[in-house]
């Protein structure tokens, strides 16, 4: 790699805006807020979405199936 052209990794904290769920983890990020977490101080990044929240992880993703859409577009427009 060159020299003197790749942002600093460093660790941050990622927290969760909608359930307070934090991950510590490696990132070039950087922020003004810091988070105590596991008695150390590291830059904390507000995020909206993690996997604590995401429907596809906590199981509450609704699946719509083809057959279901259609069926719901033809008795709302299909002909009679």
């Amino acid at each position: 790699m060159k020299p003197n052209i790749h942002p600093e990794y460093h660790q941050v904290v990622f927290v969760d805006s909608t359930t307070g769920y934090k991950l510590l983890t490696g990132s070039t990020r950087t922020s003004d807020e810091t988070v105590e977490y596991e008695g150390n101080t590291y830059p904390m990044i507000r995020v909206e979405i993690t996997s604590d929240s995401h429907p596809f992880y906590t199981g509450k993703q609704k699946f719509t199936t083809a057959d279901g859409a259609v069926n719901k577009f033809n008795k709302k427009y299909g002909l009679k």
